[in-house]
């Protein structure tokens, strides 16, 4: 075929160019590959007649080991540089060619997603749903497993009504039903045995008011379990229990006339009678009470006679303080004066082992 007849068939019947026809693209090398190349080149030869003009090669020029070394650093150069430039300058080449493609691949997934959302648009909202089920089922799911473990009971219950009901999912919502239930319970009953023990605790130190606030708001927080019901006739029994105890070691600490053991016990005692209860053990108590105060009395003025003026101290501040309104009190402050005197002397002098009475009764005295 000739010329003419190429030029006819880049042209269609009408004469206008055909839309079919390519232009063949350049092939070779680019430009600035060759260009790297020649640099290259003449840093090569440039280096080589440094080396040759160092060793003495052209006249007139004495050798010299600086031109050589000179030269051998560029040869050096030129072979590993010039490679390496090379192989990078086509690498770039191909990722341009391959960018080129992928923005062109890029454009095409926009246009497509831009389509398929514009057809989306179109449609009603229960097509939608029906088409987006399964990511709102997955989505729902998730939700759920996450209100389980944030242990939110009520608001996963909700999310099961809605996969059953709205999404028609019902075997699975009744399996997160059960997996819920189980969870629950098995908090539920976890949290209700750490309360019980603290009320234990409550019940063996004695606190029994606590331990009636602490039973109550056990009962509100689990109302549900069976478990609850007794926790207040638990705390009642339990200070029945103590209180009679109680009694039965006071009438026996009385009868034994173990008077100090008995003055404790009665004392902790008060606190759990009240009036009518307290009636039949006036007489024993009265009983008590003299014979400790006659103790108290007799280990005073012994303690005065001996001249322990520590024990007279201690002994007397006891005696204002445990019986305040007696006749024996009111003779003890009299001659409390007198006895800080000289307590305070023997301990100056050395005669007796104790600390300063004077700040010792100052803060422990309850006149």
């Amino acid at each position: 075929m000739s010329q003419q007849d190429d030029k006819l068939h880049a042209f269609g019947p009408t004469g206008r160019r055909s839309t079919d026809f390519k232009p063949r693209r350049a092939t070779g090398f680019p430009v600035v590959h060759v260009f790297a190349g020649v640099c290259f080149g003449i840093v090569a030869v440039f280096s080589l007649l440094l080396i040759a003009g160092g060793s003495g090669a052209f006249k007139g020029v004495d050798p010299s080991v600086s031109l050589r070394a000179s030269g051998y650093v560029g040869v050096i150069l030129c072979l590993t540089l010039g490679p390496l430039t090379l192989a990078t300058l086509r690498a770039g080449s191909a990722a341009g060619k391959g960018g080129a493609t992928g923005l062109e691949h890029s454009i095409t997934q926009l246009a497509d997603a831009v389509r398929r959302l514009e057809d989306t648009s179109t449609l009603s909202p229960d097509a939608r749903r029906v088409l987006n089920r399964k990511n709102e089922r997955d989505l729902l799911c998730r939700a759920i497993e996450e209100d389980m473990q944030t242990q939110a009971w009520d608001a996963a219950i909700v999310l099961c009504n809605e996969l059953s009901e709205r999404f028609g999912y019902r075997a699975d919502a009744e399996e997160y039903r059960t997996r819920i239930e189980i969870a629950r319970a098995e908090v539920t009953e976890r949290r209700l045995s750490d309360a019980i023990a603290r009320l234990d605790g409550l019940i063996v130190q004695r606190r029994w008011d606590v331990a009636l606030q602490e039973a109550a708001r056990i009962g509100r927080l689990f109302p549900e379990s069976p478990r609850v019901e007794n926790l207040r006739p638990r705390v009642e029994q339990a200070r029945r229990i103590y209180k009679e105890d109680l009694e039965r070691r006071f009438l026996e600490a009385a009868r034994a006339e173990r008077i100090d053991e008995a003055m404790v016990l009665l004392k902790e005692l008060d606190a759990y009678l009240s009036e009518n209860e307290a009636e039949p053990f006036r007489e024993v108590a009265r009983g008590v009470v003299s014979k400790a105060r006659e103790n108290l009395g007799a280990q005073f003025k012994l303690a005065a006679q001996n001249r322990d003026w520590k024990s007279c101290v201690m002994l007397g501040r006891r005696i204002m303080s445990e019986f305040p309104n007696t006749r024996m009190a009111e003779e003890v402050r009299a001659m409390w004066d007198g006895i800080l005197t000289k307590a305070n002397a023997a301990a100056a002098a050395g005669v007796a082992n104790m600390p300063a009475v004077g700040e010792s009764v100052g803060a422990g005295t309850r006149l």
